[in-house]
């Protein structure tokens, strides 16, 4: 219970991170590995050494995406730390989960990039508005997508809805 809550505020500052500034702190990272790691040291040295494998397997994976430009050193980083923390099979439920909320944000960035933002009144924008209007503005240069929101979509629903194995 500690693991998973520790992990979900870990993987908001995370989406948070990369909403306003496109990066993710190697702190929050290094973090991440560390609860997730503890949590499998106490499941025994086989569920670690086994979970450590599996994230490097999913880290060499990410390695060849990020080599074709399709994801960041970041989303690298926090995907294969918050895969240390996972059993191997958690970890491939966190991959295609993580894959479907990239998909519903890549059908939400198309649709803001067609959204016109703007503040016409006096009144101030709520926060929401005003990061959709930012968004909106990096769509228009052709910024990159924030897929650290993702990630932590996908990393809450594994922690959320555990696996039956």
């Amino acid at each position: 219970m500690v693991f998973a809550l520790a992990t979900l505020v870990l993987l908001m500052v995370t989406a948070w991170c990369d909403i306003a500034t496109r990066t993710i702190p190697d702190t929050l990272c290094l973090l991440l590995l560390v609860v997730g790691g503890s949590t499998r040291i106490l499941d025994g040295p086989a569920a670690i050494a086994l979970s450590a494998a599996t994230a490097m397997l999913l880290f060499l994976l990410l390695l060849l995406v990020y080599s074709r430009g399709l994801i960041g050193g970041g989303d690298i980083k926090i995907m294969t730390a918050m895969a240390v923390g996972l059993a191997p099979f958690d970890i491939y439920r966190f991959v295609v989960a993580t894959a479907v909320a990239g998909g519903v944000l890549a059908v939400a960035y198309f649709l803001l990039s067609y959204r016109v933002h703007g503040n016409r009144g006096s009144q101030p924008l709520s926060l929401l508005r005003r990061v959709a209007a930012i968004e909106s503005w990096r769509i228009r240069r052709r910024g990159s997508m924030p897929y650290g929101v993702a990630i932590a979509a996908g990393g809450a629903f594994v922690l959320l809805h555990p696996g039956s194995h």
